[in-house]
């Protein structure tokens, strides 16, 4: 095999293992739930439009109830300050 040969094979795998890992990940995130007001500061997914930052690892102070980190299904409730909707 010459190296374009080789470079190609490399490409080609490289893009099959992206397409194996995006369809895991897309599972993943099927079994997860918006949980709001258990985010530590910096540490958030995303937060409400009412919020003053735009988005994931900006939360300011812990547990606020505008921020939220996504936890597997059926957890959240089970978390002290947990809620599944936005506060």
């Amino acid at each position: 095999m010459d190296n374009r040969h080789i470079l190609s094979a490399a490409i080609g795998g490289l893009l099959a293992l992206g397409l194996v890992s995006g369809n895991a990940n897309a599972a993943d995130k099927m079994n997860m739930e918006k949980c709001w007001g258990i985010a530590k500061a910096g540490k958030n997914d995303c937060s409400s439009n009412k919020s003053a930052h735009s988005c994931a690892g900006q939360a300011t102070r812990d547990n606020d109830p505008m921020d939220f980190v996504a936890v597997p299904k059926g957890t959240c409730e089970k978390i002290a300050h947990g809620a599944l909707k936005e506060m």
